[in-house]
């Protein structure tokens, strides 16, 4: 694998995204899964580096997760109720849309869906993942089938082997932190790395070796931290892969 091919970044940002773009090609927003901001204000970041978002928390949290807090959106009782978890209603279609907007406003070609732990593999979650996947990728309202990448992120306890055939039926990426979990599909690798032990773990250079292993068979291979010494620790893979 060609150094070229491994895209090191970050979750967010760890520092102003001008001195950012110097080390690194690549960050994922993070920005738009909380409450997504002003098209004009994503528009204003395009720079030289690729931009990878997380969609909207409507599509994939219910309104009781904690990161609500952060949500600055106003919605009724009804749209509480159905937001989240995939589910075929109003509230989680204009969650997509604006995400989309986003990623299109950003020139993202890969848009992460990260679930919560709550979201296990019921019939009700892995229905309503069909359904939404099927019908973003025939286009819903607005025209997206072939222009994006999606990377499903469970967090739940889901059997690998259900993780890669629903992957393979919906033409999703497994996003997967590659230390604690193999990912479950091939070819563009998608891996976010949270801490072997939580996120103020800081990653040895034993670590980083074996992800540089892991990342071989994948091209292209998104290295993504998202740990407390985020940038410090994508900065040595870098040096680490510079050497090699």
């Amino acid at each position: 694998m060609q150094a070229s091919e491994l895209r090191i970044g970050c979750c967010g940002f760890p520092e102003p995204l001008a001195r950012y773009t110097r080390s690194f090609p690549v960050v994922e927003v993070q920005q738009t899964f909380y409450q997504p901001p002003q098209i004009r204000t994503l528009e204003k970041w395009r720079v030289q580096v690729e931009f990878t978002l997380k969609a909207w928390q409507l599509i994939t949290h219910e309104s009781s997760s904690p990161t609500y807090r952060r949500l600055r959106e106003k919605l009724n009782e009804k749209q509480l109720r159905e937001a989240g978890a995939f589910r075929p209603s109003a509230v989680v279609l204009h969650a997509w849309q604006r995400t989309l907007e986003c990623a299109r406003a950003l020139a993202s070609r890969v848009i992460l869906f990260q679930c919560p732990a709550r979201f296990t593999p019921t019939d009700e979650h892995k229905s309503n993942l069909r359904r939404f996947f099927h019908e973003i990728q025939k286009g819903m309202e607005v025209p997206a089938a072939g222009e994006f990448v999606y990377v499903w992120e469970p967090r739940g306890e889901w059997p690998p082997e259900e993780v890669r055939a629903l992957c393979e039926e919906l033409n999703l990426v497994h996003g997967v932190d590659p230390l604690q979990q193999l990912p479950a599909t091939r070819g563009l690798g998608y891996f976010r790395l949270h801490g072997q032990t939580g996120y103020r773990y800081r990653y040895h250079d034993e670590d980083l070796a074996r992800l540089r292993e892991i990342a071989k068979p994948f091209s292209p291979c998104y290295i993504l931290f998202n740990n407390l010494s985020m940038l410090a620790d994508a900065k040595r893979l870098l040096r680490l892969i510079q050497r090699m």
